[in-house]
């Protein structure tokens, strides 16, 4: 999932305008955040949005791939789309899609944590 600084760093530029925005580097690409809110992906020089049913159709109208972090398993996707090159060169119209994006994250259920194997543990 690599990633070009270059890259990232334009953007971040065209994300400007949306607010809260932070970075953390993931697996070798870029996690974005809105105020803590996971919405949007850097892999392979490639931006990938978070979509639910409310902006899903934004994407599969213009018939963007889903992200696929497995190459030997094409049919796990996960919730997140590639963003049209005319919507990522457009810093207002990326911003709508990012706040679309961010609102499907907020809508989404709290991940579920997963309990150790082990049992609890015992102190003395």
């Amino acid at each position: 999932m690599a990633v070009r600084p270059e890259y990232r760093d334009y953007v971040l530029e065209q994300l400007a305008g949306l607010g809260g925005l932070t970075f953390r580097p993931m697996f070798g690409g870029v996690g974005l955040y809105s105020d803590e809110l996971f919405f949007g992906l850097i892999a392979q020089d490639t931006l990938y949005l978070r979509a639910d049913e409310h902006n899903r159709a934004d994407f599969t109208a213009r018939n963007m791939a889903p992200f696929q972090p497995y190459a030997d398993r094409p049919l796990l996707s996960l919730t997140y789309y590639a963003t049209p090159a005319e919507v990522l060169e457009d810093p207002e119209q990326l911003s709508a899609w990012a706040r679309r994006s961010v609102a499907a994250a907020r809508r989404a259920p709290a991940p579920r944590r997963r309990r150790s194997r082990a049992g609890p543990r015992r102190t003395a």
